[in-house]
């Protein structure tokens, strides 16, 4: 018996399935309103530029950055979501280029601010600020201007900087187009014949299925399908790399890596100390694919038995009974904190989570300030689902509370700190649902899921958080990269992961990097595995 199971399209979801983007703009129209206005705030911003004389003007000026800025999130916000669960629809792409370039625009109206308050001196805005009880709010960005003044630019320097943004979006466009809406990938064929669709929503499902061949052939065809671009995707990449190194050297940082961590005010020392407690415990890793190669009774292993079941009975999770036990779970944060979460869940529509053609790939939580969370998933009425939809629950109870709390200017928290609100929640949910669910079958379900968890956070992160120095302090010397190098050194770094207990296809494993559009955020992926850690050590008492 064959089957054949192919994805809908996105005019075929049912909207109470999707996420309620029209709470953002009722209407297209109403968005393209959204535009103008922006448009018509960018002349009356820059007319301040010069004119910063006193706190009256300056917090005339933020109050109207403030309008403008917000406006301009929805604005944003509308676009970007529409593109991502459809990346084949021409008219979001072409919002998404909208957006792109006004919201340049506006950057470059508002770059003068940071080199005007630094030319008057960062003491007379001071003085300002403590003397004036409305502009209190900004003296924690005041802070955050003296920590890197040093790296500031000349007002002219700066707008230009800001003139690049939408030049400078086309290596992650280029990326977001190929990888989510023109990437074909062959059939995955089941052991009984089936056909089974391979695709950014569907590619989760396909690889723990039982059915090892199942898992084979999704596997080979997601890995081939980028191989087959792999030149396009490292020219693309290398285009990312070279903009991180210019924006890194005219800002006067060290490295790429100090231009990312600095803002943040994290120390190097934290990235370096990350990935050599990584290398020392990879031997941990090796016992781990041994010891489900044997639970599996496999003679072989390969990287895609990694997901494969351990137990047949896959606990069915529908998203109404999800959300209840992320509800139950979450408890310890208040009744005030769970009401919220059930009913963004349940009547907001906070959640868009089905799987449909030209869905891009993983899940994310989004949203802005004067906007509701939303959350993009597949969800698939798995134990595996249910922990995606906590962790990005995570996320966005995150937001609501800040941008609930914090002026506009504080409303965005760092991704450092974002990935251990996420974590915090799977963890938390985890623990409730070992305690409370005793069936044999769920709890090794759980501990799958865990594994699976820390599989993505401590092990494949970290391996491309190794790869993602190498290649920026490659670029940085001026050597020679391709996409055969590129690839050749993910296939090492991940040996040296697998060690000799995992068969190595060195081509299809060396793509991975491509797999992953956390690239094109600069030296994010290390962020997991620190979040997670610190996620872990919170949820733990």
């Amino acid at each position: 018996m064959t089957e054949s199971k192919t994805l809908p399209l996105r005019s075929q979801v049912p909207i109470e399935e999707t996420w309620d983007l029209e709470s953002i703009f009722p209407t297209p129209s109403d968005w393209e309103a959204a535009g103008e206005e922006i448009t018509g705030y960018i002349p009356q911003l820059a007319a301040y530029q010069g004119k910063l004389d006193g706190p009256e003007t300056l917090l005339g000026y933020l109050s109207l950055a403030e309008t403008a800025g917000i406006l301009a999130g929805k604005y944003q916000n509308y676009a970007s979501n529409y593109y991502s669960v459809d990346t084949t629809n021409q008219r979001n792409s072409a919002r998404l280029g909208q957006v792109r370039s006004l919201v340049s625009r506006l950057a470059a109206a508002t770059s003068f601010l940071e080199p005007e308050l630094m030319a008057m001196g960062l003491d007379v805005v001071e003085g300002w600020v403590k003397s004036t009880p409305e502009l209190g709010f900004f003296s924690h960005a005041l802070d955050k201007l003296r920590r890197r003044q040093v790296h500031v630019r000349s007002s002219e320097v700066e707008e230009v900087l800001a003139m690049t943004l939408d030049p400078f979006s086309g290596p992650p466009g280029i990326y977001s187009a190929l990888n989510n809406a023109d990437l074909v990938f062959k059939p995955a064929v089941s052991s009984d014949g089936g056909s089974l669709e391979v695709g950014q929503a569907s590619i989760g499902g396909l690889i723990t299925n039982p059915d090892r061949e199942t898992r084979r052939s999704a596997w080979e065809s997601y890995s081939d399908g980028y191989l087959a671009f792999k030149n396009t995707f490292a020219s693309s990449y290398m285009s990312q790399l070279k903009q991180d190194i210019f924006n890194t050297r005219t800002r006067g940082y060290d490295s790429s890596l100090h231009a990312n961590m600095g803002p943040d005010n994290i120390p190097v020392e934290v990235y370096h100390n990350l990935l050599t407690v990584f290398q020392k415990n990879l031997p941990i890793w090796h016992r781990y694919w041994r010891l489900r190669r044997e639970i599996l009774g496999l003679e072989s292993f390969h990287v895609y038995d990694i997901k494969a079941p351990l137990s047949n009975a896959k606990p069915f999770v529908p998203f109404k009974q999800a959300v209840d036990w992320i509800c139950e779970g979450l408890a310890p944060l208040g009744e005030a904190c769970v009401d919220v979460l059930r009913k963004g869940c349940l009547e907001e529509r906070w959640v868009d989570r089905v799987r449909n053609k030209g869905k891009r790939q993983g899940a994310f939580s989004s949203g802005t300030h004067g906007t509701n969370p939303f959350i993009m998933m597949s969800y698939d009425d798995s134990l595996f689902s249910l922990s995606t939809l906590a962790h990005e629950l995570g996320h966005s109870l995150h937001s609501y509370y800040s941008r609930r709390t914090q002026p506009f200017i504080y409303g965005r928290y760092t991704l450092f700190e974002a990935e251990v609100a996420s974590n915090f929640n799977q963890a938390v949910v985890r623990g409730y649902l070992l305690r409370t669910q005793p069936d044999r079958d769920f709890q090794i379900a759980l501990i799958e899921e865990a594994m699976s968890n820390f599989h993505r956070y401590f092990f494949i992160m970290p391996t491309l958080a190794r790869f993602e120095l190498e290649t920026h302090t490659r670029a940085e010397r001026g050597q020679p990269l391709s996409a055969d190098i590129l690839n050749g050194l993910m296939a090492d770094l991940f040996k040296e992961g697998y060690g000799d207990e995992v068969d190595f296809d060195r081509d299809r494993i060396g793509i991975t990097w491509t797999q992953f559009g956390h690239m094109y955020r600069n030296f994010y992926v290390y962020k997991y595995t620190t979040g997670i850690s610190g996620a872990h050590a919170l949820a733990k008492p």
